[in-house]
């Protein structure tokens, strides 16, 4: 294990849910971007890891989140991540650029909402809720169970 690979599992086994979500998103669109650039090389098999790792990731995403929820976003984004996943396949058997150009710039505009986002310590007030339940507040933090599911509330 390299000094960058220690870091990362360090970062990753201390991180907070929503800083594994930032995470998992910076490593697709990583993934994406390299998929790229062995596609612009010629670099079949570099290409094939990356779209893989990608799509890899975008699972672990779907696997995150709770469902049952009465809200839609999950709902939402797990249609969103299916179509990304279709998008990754489809660029990979067309050794076309344009659906990983599409598939960057979503990963993107989500992870930029996930960067405005922050832990709320239960009792806290999500800012402009006027003393209601806070937007990010309900984490599992059973930590026998596989994953740490995120719920927001609009």
């Amino acid at each position: 294990m390299n000094a960058y690979d220690a870091y990362l599992e360090s970062r990753i086994l201390t991180a907070d849910p929503i800083e594994l979500v930032r995470v998992l998103y910076r490593g697709a669109i990583d993934s994406v971007e390299q998929a790229r650039e062995a596609l612009r090389a010629g670099d079949v098999p570099h290409r094939t890891r990356n779209i893989n790792r990608a799509i890899e990731i975008i699972t672990e995403l779907v696997l995150s989140l709770q469902r049952g929820e009465t809200s839609d976003v999950a709902s939402n984004l797990a249609d969103l991540y299916d179509y990304m996943q279709r998008r990754l396949l489809e660029a990979h058997f067309q050794q076309s650029d344009p659906p990983l150009d599409e598939v960057s710039g979503l990963l993107k505009t989500l992870l930029e909402g996930w960067e405005q986002c922050r832990p709320v310590a239960p009792g806290d007030a999500a800012p402009g809720t006027d003393g209601q339940t806070p937007a990010f507040s309900q984490f599992n933090e059973d930590l026998s169970e596989p994953y740490a599911p995120l719920s927001c509330s609009y």
